[in-house]
């Protein structure tokens, strides 16, 4: 109970009906804060454009630790002003150098380690780990530590001690009221090879964060704009109750404002019952240029008006993204409130298991509602699996049970690649190359090329739903898209995911529409329209549909035999009641 007290407050007893608003501050600014004006002046840029609930001051960052007399001034400070504060910890050496940690076989990074964590917990009765505890060290130390290991089978083990001996232990021995959350960052797919252990972690800390930062979609990670949303939910799942929040810094906001917009209410359409801001110096140091951050669509009423955001705020005239972030929660609080639970086709994502990453968040992208879980469910007629299931050595007998209670079971091509033998129980089929497509026949033309699996299976044994080619109308050959085979009291669909997961965003919209009926029969609602329109459907009968598309363009929510229209701004939603 104290620890929900600590995480998710009854009733929000903040500023915010829905939500609390908190900000975290690195170590280096934290130390700046030792001087009064410059703490003074700061604070009332960023209190004169939001509202805050939470500050987070980091103790450590890159080897700084802030002195105890400025973390004395620091805390009083916000105290007075009605804040409530926490700690902070970002367990690097040099984030600078390719975000270099603390090598965890080393014994004076060890004794560091748990130095810091102690140091923190004498201060702080709530404290968070920043994205940084894992480990990226392959020094001779560590090579000699690993022996046999894999480095991922390693690296779990190594965190999972250093979490209990050096900062868990230390720190609750310290201070046993202590509670320490980790914040896990964006790149969930790929925890597994840096020391973040997704199956006991959320059970080991006191809680968990999430990282919703999306940022520019085109960047190295592959953040599609919908993970916002769908990280919440999967971190959600791993441990009910909690998930203490999302965390958005501003990154891709040179791609314009509203995508630092987005990130902040997907997170809140998810349901988070915090918003963290990384960091305090970005929202003292991100002047509101239009220049860079006002975009070409601004004016045709979308979500995040940037005008209106511009006009006066109690008497102040708007410099700083501070009060971007002010705006959006302004707007989106009233919103959330009329926000029933999240529903979404439900995608099983076995522990530790790599392939088709991140796919969940395109799918998102293309309507598809998702709920993805690391627990395989018996309550859906659909069930989702991707690459990612192969890890589970139980897998073909919960496929078979899935089958035989008449639920349906829509596996990708990916999964199909990594495990044909065992999928063979099911349906003979596999992959035996790739080739370009751009034709879907009766269900239109992609406006562009890309390339898909070659699907191969034994006629009438199995039947394609959706085919491709190039051309497939009068043309030479095709192949599967959206595949089914019968299986006992169910069906085993198989969808054909192209070699650039982004593609999928090319699909005429016929083919789309088919996806969407196949794979969200457990949903009351469901999208009909173009890709780069998302889908939020709530167990109250309120649905939530948002374009990504910089031109306006029309959708459809289908309920029944109802389609509820639906005209759409760029970068805009519309909240729906679908009673």
């Amino acid at each position: 109970m104290a620890l929900l007290v600590l995480l998710i407050p009854a009733a929000f007893a903040g500023q915010y009906k829905n939500f609390r608003v908190s900000i975290y501050t690195r170590a280096y600014e934290v130390e700046k804060m030792k001087d009064p004006e410059w703490l003074k002046s700061t604070w009332e840029t960023i209190s004169s454009q939001m509202k805050v609930d939470r500050i987070y001051l980091e103790t450590h960052r890159d080897l700084l630790i802030v002195p105890q007399s400025t973390i004395d001034a620091a805390k009083k400070f916000f105290k007075s002003k009605g804040v409530e504060v926490c700690g902070g910890i970002t367990y690097t050496v040099s984030e600078r150098n390719n975000f270099e940690t603390f090598c965890y076989t080393n014994p004076e990074h060890r004794r560091k380690v748990q130095e810091i964590a102690e140091y923190t917990a004498k201060n702080f009765d709530l404290f968070i780990l920043d994205d940084f505890f894992f480990v990226d060290c392959k020094c001779d130390l560590c090579i000699e530590a690993k022996g046999d290991m894999s480095w991922t089978d390693f690296r779990l083990h190594q965190m999972t001690e250093a979490a209990q001996s050096l900062v868990l232990g230390p720190a609750k021995k310290v201070n046993p009221n202590v509670k320490v959350i980790i914040k896990y960052p964006n790149w969930y797919d790929d925890f597994q090879g840096l020391g973040f252990d997704l199956e006991h972690g959320p059970h080991l800390f006191d809680g968990v964060w999430t990282g919703t930062e999306t940022r520019d979609p085109s960047g190295a990670q592959h953040l599609q704009n919908y993970e916002s949303y769908n990280i919440i939910r999967y971190f959600e799942s791993l441990r009910p109750g909690h998930n203490g929040g999302g965390w958005v810094d501003s990154g891709g906001s040179q791609m314009g404002m509203d995508r630092y917009a987005e990130q902040l209410w997907l997170t809140m359409f998810a349901k988070a019952p915090e918003m963290a801001l990384f960091d305090y110096r970005q929202l003292i140091g991100v002047n509101l240029n239009p220049a860079v951050y006002r975009t070409p669509w601004q004016g045709q009423g979308t979500s995040f008006d940037w005008d209106e955001m511009m006009k006066p705020y109690k008497g102040v005239t708007p410099t700083t993204l501070a009060r971007v972030a002010g705006y959006v929660f302004d707007k989106i609080d009233p919103i959330v409130g009329q926000l029933g639970n999240p529903k979404g086709i439900v995608s099983y994502k076995a522990y530790h298991t790599q392939g088709d990453d991140f796919l969940q968040n395109y799918l998102g992208m293309i309507g598809l509602p998702m709920d993805e879980r690391s627990e395989f469910p018996t309550d859906q007629q659909v069930v989702l699996l991707t690459e990612q299931a192969k890890g589970d050595p139980d897998l073909v007998k919960k496929i078979d049970a899935q089958l035989h209670r008449g639920g349906d079971v829509v596996v990708t091509s990916g999964l199909l690649e990594a495990i044909p033998d065992k999928l063979a129980q099911f349906i003979e089929m596999g992959v035996e190359g790739y080739t370009l497509v751009d034709d879907f026949g009766r269900y239109g033309k992609a406006d562009r090329e890309f390339i898909i699996p070659q699907i191969w299976y034994y006629t009438n044994d199995s039947w394609e739903i959706i085919s491709a080619g190039r051309p497939l109308t009068k043309g030479t050959s095709g192949w599967p898209i959206l595949h089914r085979g019968k299986y006992s009291k169910g069906n085993l669909y198989v969808l054909t995911v192209p070699e650039d997961f982004s593609d999928l965003y090319h699909y005429p919209v016929p083919a789309l529409n088919l996806i969407r009926q196949t794979l969200g029969r457990d949903l009351k609602a469901r999208l009909e329209g173009p890709a780069l329109v998302s889908l939020f459907v709530y167990d109250n009968d309120k649905v939530i549909v948002e374009s990504f598309r910089d031109e306006a363009c029309t959708a459809f929510v289908v309920v029944g035999d109802r389609r509820i229209p639906v005209v759409l701004k760029p970068h805009s939603f519309e909240l729906i009641d679908i009673k």
